[in-house]
């Protein structure tokens, strides 16, 4: 089978495609997928560079993110999920339950060989069955930016109608949080520095949109914007840069829910978390579980994805290239 592999931890030079990689069997309890779709997160450019905290498989396969459909099941799955479409869950163990290094140190395009290949192998249970609205390329969008952004606004947020959530940046979770609020009808206050993608977000359902290059004190707006009281939920994925203005405009006893490192680097006082009874708390993705229950959500709702362009299995490397510049607005997809 053709697999693409990163050789060399160099960026996406390092991209080699491999036409003569064997095609993997499915083993006792696992299941056999033809890809159809997968998509490009910033997790994987860190890969690609070397820069990622975590496990990097020599010359692995890279992408978390992909879906296709079950062609072949081994000892012990039910013949029935032959030709189910599936996505990819990015933790293959972490099926529920609370999160440890034990179901988190196995991730696909890292630790493990991920999805830009023909054919890959799962487990069974990693194998989570696509909402039926789906296309293939929309579901490949789901494991990673979309389960976050739930983790952080229906597991961790909790958001309910007329909560306030501040979403930073039109990043992939950035865009899907914005969706999942307003699906719980809550007031969204989205941060850009594109005036042009301020205005699409506002398409999305964006109530307020503050460009943070025109107001650097975006924080001193949020806290206008909300009558002095902040925020319930902040969506925060820019870091040591942002975090101490978040700090100041979520409100006492609200939620950042941290995501990504994306900007700068800061002193924090901590202080404010203390007084203000401020929960500060990190994600990773999500479990399976988490998983069945947004895809639950999506099926009701009918929610799709923000696609901003597809790519070919053959345009693998300008698919990088492409999302690496910053100008997407939404995921970047391969077609397998």
């Amino acid at each position: 089978m053709k697999a693409y592999e990163l050789r060399e931890l160099i960026g996406p030079e390092g991209l080699t495609l491999n036409s003569q990689r064997p095609e993997p069997q499915p083993s006792a309890g696992e299941v056999l997928i033809r890809v159809r779709a997968a998509s490009l997160n910033y997790r994987d450019i860190s890969v690609s560079f070397g820069r990622y905290p975590g496990t990097i498989k020599t010359s692995v396969i890279p992408l978390s993110d992909g879906a296709g459909e079950i062609v072949r099941v081994g000892p012990g799955v039910p013949e029935t999920r032959l030709g189910e479409r599936v996505v990819t869950a990015f933790y293959p163990y972490w099926i529920a339950g609370a999160i440890s290094e034990t179901v988190t140190d196995p991730a696909l395009g890292g630790s493990l060989d991920g999805v830009l290949a023909e054919l890959i192998t799962l487990p069974a249970s990693a194998a989570i069955p696509i909402p039926e609205h789906l296309s293939f390329e929309e579901a490949a969008t789901l494991p990673s930016a979309a389960l976050t952004a739930w983790q952080a606004i229906v597991e961790v947020g909790k958001v309910r109608a007329g909560d306030v959530v501040l979403t930073l940046g039109t990043g992939g979770v950035s865009l899907f949080a914005l969706q999942l609020a307003k699906l719980h009808n809550a007031t969204v206050i989205v941060t850009s520095g594109s005036q042009a993608k301020l205005e699409r977000v506002r398409a999305l359902g964006a109530d307020h949109v503050l460009n943070y290059r025109t107001t650097p004190e975006w924080d001193t707006e949020v806290l206008q914007l909300t009558q002095g009281r902040g925020v319930d939920v902040i969506v925060e994925v820019g870091g040591p840069g942002t975090l101490e203005r978040s700090l100041r405009c979520v409100r006492k006893g609200g939620t950042i829910v941290f995501i990504g490192r994306l900007a700068g680097t800061c002193l924090i006082d901590p202080l404010p978390i203390m007084r203000r009874a401020v929960r500060v708390i990190g994600i990773n993705v999500g479990s399976h579980e988490m998983f069945a229950a947004m895809n639950r959500a999506l099926a009701a709702s009918r929610l799709r994805p923000v696609i901003d362009r597809s790519f070919d299995f053959s345009e693998a490397r300008a698919a990088y290239d492409y999302f690496q510049s910053g100008v997407a607005f939404g995921k970047v997809v391969i077609t397998v």
